[in-house]
């Protein structure tokens, strides 16, 4: 059964949080916090107006990523990147129930309602929907809206795991399995670089340990450092392409090693990331909205 947030409370921001601050705070508090079952999401609602498009970030963001550079729409998942600082307050602060050291992103699930040009006079809310038990801990949802004159032009769902013991797991993990999908067909090979996480780093402000180094990834148990979730379902979408008024689902299944090899699979409006042996990375689809 999920947990409803507490009736929110709106908090307007004057500027977009700083992320360094908040992943030190989240880090420091992280050991302090264990995760249950049916605790109580935070109800707060962060609101930006008028969030800032940094032209040149912009850019870097549409290269790492492989999107066109200096077209007349964001690109798909770019409002996320708007919208993580505002999810990132919210994650660290001492009110969310789950550590934020450990918290793996599982899904997104986004709406574009048409295209959404850099220069639009826009609105960020972001909030936490409620929390989840999970087969292998617990998940919260956080939601991010971008308006545009107050009408709601874009949307996600983003799910995070706290993983911890529960007391039916393996009876969820029986339910769990379901026949595979058919492998979708190969379409490319590409050879993301050890220095990716790197790059989406310095155009997101995701500057996560596990993503920038191997020496830094092997302090949380990799063994070399790891792509950002939302680096590669970018990269799939650029690969892709999508409608300005589209639905895009994904699922973050395993993380990509850096330096590595991945292959690129589409086949009509599903697409995903494979590894080594058909290991599916990531998993999603695409249809107009």
């Amino acid at each position: 059964m999920t947990s409803a947030p507490a009736p929110s409370a709106e908090v307007r921001l004057a500027a977009s949080p700083a992320l360094t601050p908040l992943l030190a705070r989240g880090a420091l508090l992280s050991p302090l916090k264990r995760p249950r079952p049916g605790a109580d999401g935070p109800g707060t609602r962060l609101v930006l107006p008028a969030p800032r498009v940094d032209t040149a970030r912009l850019a870097a963001y549409e290269r790492v990523c492989g999107f066109p550079t200096g077209e007349d729409a964001l690109p798909v998942t770019y409002p996320h990147v708007l919208g993580f600082p505002l999810a990132m307050r919210l994650m660290s602060a001492p009110g969310f129930p789950l550590p934020l050291l450990g918290l793996v992103h599982t899904s997104i699930r986004i709406t574009r309602h048409r295209a959404t040009p850099p220069a639009g006079d826009y609105e960020l809310t972001v909030y936490v929907d409620g929390l989840a038990p999970h087969r292998r801990g617990t998940e919260a949802a956080v939601v991010t809206e971008l308006r545009d004159g107050g009408d709601v032009v874009w949307e996600s769902r983003s799910t995070y795991l706290a993983r911890h013991r529960t007391a039916d797991a393996g009876r969820q993990e029986e339910e769990k399995k379901e026949e595979p999908d058919a492998p979708l067909p190969a379409v490319e090979e590409w050879r993301p670089a050890g220095d990716v996480g790197r790059r989406y780093a310095a155009a997101s402000g995701d500057r996560n340990p596990i993503h920038l180094y191997p020496f830094t990834a092997r302090l949380f148990g990799f063994p070399r450092a790891i792509a950002h979730g939302m680096w590669t379902v970018a990269r799939c979408l650029a690969a892709h392409g999508t409608p300005d008024a589209t639905r895009v689902r994904a699922d973050f299944r395993a993380p990509v090693l850096l330096p590595g090899t991945v292959t690129y699979a589409a086949a009509g409006g599903r697409f995903a990331l494979r590894g080594e042996g058909g290991r599916v990375h990531v998993a999603g689809e695409v249809e107009p909205a």
